[in-house]
Formats: C-alpha cells, structure tokens, sequence
C-alpha cells in the first residue's frame, strides 16, 4: 500500500469553530477517504494551534486562564471533526509538551547548527489579530485588511530564520513542481511574493511579551514564535522527536491542505525550515479560498460566522459536507446563502439522489419481493466506465468541487435509466426478464453511486449499502459486488425533505 498522508491546517483556539475551518477539514477527509477507497496507507491529522498574544488576550477577556480556554476551545474543534464524520488518524495540540514541544525545540536546534538562527533588534507593526509581523504595504489605511484595526508599533530584541537563504531554493521548488501549490494561480501568487526577495523573518518575542508558548533552547527569556511552533506540528505528530516509524513512512508523502491566507507560510517559511533541517518537503499544497457571506469574508473578529454544528442539527451532516465539498469552487472564494444551501439540498440529496434510492427499492421489493433475478454488469461497466474515468482524474488533481459533480452524473444517469426503460411498464406488460435487468442494472448502479459519492456524502453511502447488504471498502470490491439470489432491503427516504 502507497503511504499518503494529509494534513489541515492546525485550527486557532481563540474562538469556536466556524464554517471555514468546516470546509478545510472536509476537502482533507474527502480527500483521505478516496485514498483508502484507493488501497492506499492514509495517515490523516489535524488538530489546534493554541499559543501567542492573542490566545492570551482572549483569555483575559472571558476571565479564563490560557488553559482553560484552550481546552475549551479545543474540546469544540475535536467535537466538529466528530459530528463531519471526519477520519482524522490524529489530532496534535502544540499545548502538547510531551509530544509537540521536544519536536519544535529539535528543530530549532537544527536549525541554529545550520547557522540559520541569529538574533536582532526588530521594529515593526504587530497584528494581534494575525499574530505576525506586517509591512506597510499590506495594511489597507494604515490597518489590518483581515481584523480592521492597527497594529500596533513594537521594538524589541528577537531571534530571527534566515529565510532570505532559501528565498531561490524555494522559488525553484515551486516552479519545477517538486513543491506543487494547487490550484496553479496559487502557485504563482507565492512566486510574485518569492521573486521579490523573501527576508528574513522573527522567530520569537521575549518572555515578558509572550509568556505563553515552547521556550527557546538554551535561552529562557525567549519563547518561539508562532510559525517556527505552530508549522511543525506536521511532524511532531507522526514522532519527529524520535524519529519514529509514523515520521519515516507517511512524512515523505505529505499533502498541505490550508487556507489562501496562510499559503505564504507553508510554501514560504515552512519549506525554508524543512530546507535548513534537511528534511523531506511535502509533495502538495491544496490551497483553498475563503467563505463569503453575501460577499463579505466570514472571519470571528467581524462577528459574521455561521455554525456548523447548527447547519448538521438542522440539515445533517450530509447536507453541509455536500454543499461546502460541491459549492464552493476549489481554491477561489465562495458564497454561502441558507438559500443556496436549501436549494442544493433539496435538488440534489432529497430529489435525486435519495429518490432514486428510493424508487429502486420499492420497486425491487413491489415486483420480486426485494430479490435480484438478473444482472447485466457488462452493460452497467460500459455505462459508468467514463464518468469513473473522469472521476478519478478531478479527485487525483484535488478539484473536489468537480468531482463530486461527476458523481451526480451517475445519480442523474440513474434516474433518466428508469424513466427510459419504464419498470411499471415492464410488469404492467408481463416482460419479466427485461424488467429484472433492467432493475438488476439499477441495483449495480446504486453500487457504484455508493463508493463514489462516499468521499462526499458518506453517511447515506453507509445507508445504501446496507440496503443492498454488501460492504465496499475499496474501488476494486465493486467488481462482482452484486449477485443474482441478493436480497435488498426496501428502506424509509434517506433524505427528509425541508417543511
């Protein structure tokens, strides 16, 4: 089995989760749950960054301590992977001195052996709020695009990467697709900002700025900075430390799934760390936009989040997996609309997909008591041969959104299936044979609906199969998955239509 591990970026516990990290998670297990349909050895983490100036801030306004608020927060952020029904392996908290901490100290270390850490006096303008350093050039007014607000001036003593040492290493690793940002624009958005020269950049703040987070080897008035803490969770997971097995088989295999505003620290920052450690690179970087609601970003600071433990208690977490993996354009922003969400809902989960459902197993049940007489695999490969083929080439490229509109093709195939060939018809005018292969194509349809919509909508993909009895764990275990002498189950709706 081909190893093949994923990762989310790590979520920030100064709030609740939002819809945006949603989607981040469910493009990752989307993704996790086609390599295991492909056989292949899936490693999967995710988990929560929980240190620096704004964890404190926040804090202090709830009148926590920094731990209780974290563990909190946290507790909310392993619930969402939970109620997605997402297949994390792993969930790496940086608050984790046993695990976390002796991996970032490690890495620092080998970076200072490379000469690659120095210190300096900085003055700059610090965003809480994005817990980094910003030029002139990316403020809007004179503020923070993101947050809205001014950062504020800090002059102060820290150690700093020499990034600028990689600054064409990197470049070069983008270029020839040795590191591959996908989609390809946002590959060269990272190449405008590398060709420009790329500076070295602060990789801590002193204890009495930051108290909160991994000290800095060999000098204790001096904790990490997020990047150089936060980014190697990656590997301080899988047993870096240690050099463990985990480490050795799935890290060379990595695939980065982040948002667009933090693409410049995983192709900039984090492959200059890797480069100066001498550590493999990820292969990918799947790089996705941002939530919208009626065009504006949805972001905690601006107070115009949607829950998505809300939309799966009303919806269900088919529902909003649906939406957000279909919708949502991968890579560019998207818009999110209860009507929009109501409207996919009902046309294509309710109408389509759970009706076809529905009419194959009534009508199995109504005319040969839910038993499969005949079957015409031949004839159902032929059909299904090219969307497949289709299929596996947007899941193989990352672009989710179009691959799950491929699975739809077969949903639709299904339904035009029965209205062309009629099986009331068949029955009313004694056609026996024609009408148990017509429904035995059916059944092996709903087959191959249920494995390739399962990376989408896995929770009726479940339900499908133990309708039809059979439990189909890779795609190869389609092959003869339906026998003549089968009985089917005849189910309630799989989907419950809106009131």
């Amino acid at each position: 089995m081909t190893p093949f591990y994923i990762t989310t970026s790590i979520a920030y516990v100064n709030g609740e989760p939002h819809i945006g990290f949603a989607m981040e998670l469910l493009e990752a297990d989307c993704l996790a749950r086609y390599q295991r349909l492909l056989g292949n050895d899936v490693f999967f983490l995710t988990g929560t960054d929980e240190h620096g100036s704004k964890i404190i801030q926040t804090a202090e306004e709830q009148g926590l301590t920094v731990k209780e608020l974290c563990d909190k927060n946290t507790a909310k952020f392993k619930e969402l992977a939970k109620i997605l029904k997402c297949t994390n392996d792993d969930f790496i908290r940086t608050s984790d001195q046993k695990r976390h901490w002796p991996a970032v100290q490690k890495i620092w270390r080998k970076l200072v052996e490379k000469g690659d850490i120095y210190k300096d006096k900085y003055e700059g303008l610090y965003c809480v709020g994005c817990e980094k350093f910003m030029t002139e050039k990316e403020l809007m007014d004179g503020k923070c695009p993101h947050h809205d607000c001014e950062p504020e001036k800090i002059v102060e003593e820290n150690y700093f990467f020499r990034l600028s040492k990689y600054s064409e290493k990197i470049g070069d690793l983008i270029r020839s697709r040795e590191l591959a940002i996908v989609p390809e624009f946002r590959a060269k958005e990272i190449l405008n900002i590398i060709e420009e020269g790329l500076k070295d950049v602060s990789f801590s703040r002193p204890r009495k700025s930051l108290n909160w987070g991994v000290p800095v080897p060999d000098d204790d008035s001096q904790i990490m900075y997020v990047w150089c803490d936060a980014l190697t969770n990656y590997i301080s997971a899988l047993g870096y430390v240690d050099e463990a097995e985990n480490f050795k088989k799935y890290w060379p295999n990595c695939t980065h799934v982040v948002g667009k505003d933090i693409v410049r620290f995983h192709a900039a920052i984090w492959i200059g760390m890797l480069l100066s450690a001498e550590l493999p690179l990820p292969k990918n970087e799947l790089v996705h936009g941002w939530i919208n609601m009626k065009g504006e970003r949805m972001s905690k600071s601006k107070g115009n989040t949607i829950s998505p433990f809300e939309l799966v208690e009303n919806y269900g977490v088919d529902a909003l997996r649906y939406y957000l993996l279909s919708e949502i354009p991968m890579g560019k922003d998207g818009d999110f609309t209860y009507e929009r969400f109501e409207e996919k809902y009902s046309s294509d989960l309710v109408n389509n997909l759970g009706n076809l459902v529905h009419r194959i197993t009534i009508m199995l049940d109504k005319y040969f008591k839910g038993e499969i007489k005949k079957t015409n695999s031949k004839f159902t490969r032929e059909k299904v041969e090219g969307i497949w083929k289709r299929y596996h080439q947007e899941m193989e490229n990352m672009i989710l959104h179009n691959a799950a509109s491929i699975a739809w093709e077969l949903v639709d195939f299904g339904n035009k299936f029965i209205d062309e060939k009629k099986p009331w018809i068949l029955a009313k005018e004694g056609k026996t044979d024609e009408l148990a292969e017509t429904l035995g194509i059916l059944t092996e349809l709903l087959a191959h609906i249920s494995v390739m919509a399962q990376p989408f909508v896995p929770e009726v993909a479940e339900k499908i199969q133990n309708l039809l009895g059979i439990k189909l764990e890779t795609f190869n275990s389609l092959q003869g998955a339906i026998k003549v002498g089968m009985k089917i189950k005849k189910g309630e709706p799989i989907y419950k239509k809106l009131n």
